[in-house]
């Protein structure tokens, strides 16, 4: 009797997803990009390549950690933490300032942002203390504290640099997980209205944030952000329902600001119209489903709360960047998963996804059968 090889354990509904978006992201970025760096940097060319170089390495990381088994960061997560603490301290003594903001650290020839190592190490650290404290999770002392004495820190740094957006999503990320995790809701229910109002109070101290606030809801604000937003709409009323066509947008041609940046979602809606969006959004809505299905069959505690909080974050990510673009949220600068321009979130994101792939390998999501070949 023979017996037929195992199918492989590779979780196609969340692999196939992120590589579309990744390899169908070098299109949109040098369409989105094309006009701006023909007159910044000579070629229209010249930051396709650099998109395309990071999202052949992206695609390298997630495999190879999808053979890594999840377990050995369990071991790890403190040190991370630390290191991301560092980084993180480093951005405000001698970060790189874009836009008046503080939010790179130069490495020699490649620009690190600091915020997107510490938002991942945060979402494996306190997979890792919940997990941990299953037996007092549900006490201030035991659990809830074990959690935001790590977290706090993260996100009052990465407000101060500023970047308060980003502080505010790693917040509402953790609470999530909090959830996942059996935390009392009413616990949680006093952590996230607290959040809010020290939030709210931070946000109206600064006059650049409350510019940006009164011209979400149509008052005198910010002129820049309002000209955005509204470059941005016109961009999805001129995509229509079928679309421009692929490399015939207008609104990237130096009237949309951040057009393969934040805002390459509208660019998106323009030359692919309403089916492009629906696709694109599609796809995400697939990519969260199949997550927390893994997490639902994770193995152990540790794997359920990761996986929800890895999904958790793609997908906050995913629908705050489109609901900014189409202007339902306030502006922010959370970029588009996978398929706006940039290097440390490429890098970092397709490492998650492939602790996530590595977890739907373990968590009984496949029915293995072995059929008998006579």
């Amino acid at each position: 009797m023979k017996q037929k090889p195992e199918p492989s354990n590779i979780d196609w509904f969340i692999l196939l997803p992120i590589a579309a978006l990744l390899l169908f992201s070098v299109a949109f970025v040098y369409s989105a990009s094309a006009s701006f760096a023909d007159v910044k940097l000579g070629s229209s060319e010249g930051l396709v390549w650099n998109h395309a170089l990071r999202v052949i390495i992206g695609l390298f990381l997630m495999l190879i950690f999808a053979k890594v088994d999840y377990h050995v960061f369990e071991r790890s997560t403190s040190t991370l933490m630390w290191v991301a603490y560092g980084f993180l301290v480093m951005v405000l003594v001698m970060g790189t300032e874009i836009k008046g903001a503080s939010r790179w650290v130069r490495l020699g020839p490649l620009n690190f942002q600091p915020s997107e190592l510490a938002k991942w190490t945060v979402v494996l650290h306190t997979a890792v203390v919940l997990s941990m404290n299953t037996a007092v999770v549900r006490t201030w002392k035991g659990g809830i504290w074990g959690v935001l004495k790590w977290t706090l820190p993260v996100s009052i740094l990465i407000a101060l640099q500023p970047n308060l957006s980003t502080a505010t999503v790693i917040f509402l990320i953790v609470m999530v997980m909090m959830f996942l995790g059996d935390v009392r809701p009413g616990h949680l229910a006093i952590i996230v209205a607290s959040g809010m109002v020290v939030a709210g109070l931070y946000a109206v101290t600064a006059e650049y944030r409350l510019r940006r606030l009164l011209a979400f809801f149509g008052g005198q604000g910010d002129e820049a952000v309002r000209y955005q937003l509204d470059q941005a709409l016109i961009a999805f009323g001129n995509g229509g329902f079928s679309g421009v066509g692929p490399g015939q947008s207008r609104q990237r041609d130096f009237f949309l600001p951040e057009s393969y940046g934040d805002f390459i979602f509208s660019i998106v809606g323009e030359e692919y119209g309403f089916i492009g969006i629906f696709f694109l959004m599609s796809a995400f809505i697939l990519i969260m489903l199949r997550g927390y299905t893994v997490a639902k069959k994770a193995p152990d505690s540790f794997g359920r709360i990761l996986a929800g909080g890895i999904t958790t974050t793609l997908s906050i990510y995913a629908f705050v960047n489109a609901g900014v673009t189409c202007g339902i949220l306030p502006t922010t600068g959370l970029p588009m998963p996978f398929i706006s321009y940039g290097g440390s979130a490429v890098f970092f994101s397709a490492i998650a996804v492939g602790i996530l792939l590595n977890i739907s390998s373990q968590a009984g999501v496949f029915k293995r059968r072995v059929t008998r070949v006579e």
